[in-house]
């Protein structure tokens, strides 16, 4: 059966009638992650000369996608090396709730996951997500933000790490490129330094950085074109000849985080904090993208991570 090309637009109908058996979606996914046919995940070849898709046969247990390498002499399938490693659920249940949380603006919840996918247990369908997450995790990025970034903080409502405190205040400060990426990180204080530090690693330099008035951003003058509103003073905008000073960007990201994890979600732990910030971060940036464009991108992170769940 020949793989279809990845859809520009994807609907939640169709995602369920492209995807209505395993082999299909083990079909999508080979597309997504072999755009130019099979990689042998343990020596990384890709001659196609010396890769051989093994008949499947249930009498002899030889599964649907499973190939051979000649070079290293090791069998694989798409999903050795990825988040699906080892994984019971069924792979179209997999492709369905990465659409799901990549087209949820707010959030899915593990529960609601859980009921839609029918599966076993909610602790199955919350280790699913936080794969998810950790697969959309980026720690090291290839560029900085630039042009113009709006910068703000903001306490997010978490739970203590022993699971038993709720109500605690975690600071979380966000980079937006205007028109662009966004890129947020837990912060343990909100200090002058620790801002200034976080905008450095993120931002090149000399570009034009939007923040509040609160203190801590002064130091950025010296690297930055630094320009502020003065929200105390009832001022959300203004221009400056042909530059709009705003932080509004920056603000509707923290207003989705925020409405997310009140109303989706109703508490996150400090621990997996990170995570969630991964997965709303992931969205903002694809915001103008389909959510099947979105998914399908998604997918290409699937590779190279494992999260195993004594570390979930």
């Amino acid at each position: 059966m020949k793989a279809k090309a990845p859809a520009k637009s994807l609907t939640l109908i169709q995602l369920f009638d492209r995807f209505d058996t395993d082999e299909k979606a083990r079909k999508h996914l080979e597309l997504i992650l072999w755009p130019n046919g099979p990689v042998c995940p343990h020596c990384k070849c890709n001659d196609q000369a010396k890769i051989a898709e093994r008949a499947a046969n249930k009498d002899k247990k030889i599964r649907p996608g499973l190939r051979f390498c000649s070079n290293c002499q090791k069998q694989f399938t798409v999903t050795i090396g990825t988040i699906f490693e080892d994984s019971h659920i069924p792979l179209r249940k997999w492709l369905i709730a990465w659409y799901l949380l990549c087209s949820s603006k707010k959030g899915i919840a593990s529960l609601a996951l859980q009921r839609l996918l029918e599966l076993g247990s909610y602790r199955t369908a919350l280790f699913m997500t936080h794969r998810i997450r950790y697969a959309l995790q980026q720690t090291t990025f290839a560029e900085k933000l630039s042009g113009t970034v709006e910068v703000d903080e903001a306490s997010i409502k978490s739970r203590a790490g022993d699971g038993r405190e709720f109500g605690v205040k975690v600071a979380v400060v966000a980079m937006v490129q205007r028109g662009g990426a966004v890129r947020s990180q837990v912060m343990k204080t909100v200090s002058a330094i620790n801002l200034k530090e976080a905008v450095m690693a993120n931002v090149e330099k000399q570009s034009q950085v939007h923040t509040d008035k609160l203190q801590g951003y002064v130091g950025l003058r010296s690297d930055y074109d630094h320009r502020s509103v003065k929200h105390g003073a009832g001022e959300f905008s203004r221009h400056e000849g042909p530059v709009h000073v705003t932080t509004a960007n920056v603000e509707s990201y923290f207003s989705l985080l925020k409405r997310g994890v009140v109303g989706t979600f109703h508490h996150i732990s400090e621990k997996h904090l990170p995570l969630y910030l991964a997965e709303f971060d992931f969205r903002h940036s694809l915001r103008n993208e389909t959510d099947g464009q979105r998914t399908d991108i998604a997918l290409t992170k699937a590779a190279g991570k494992r999260l195993i769940y004594k570390t979930a």
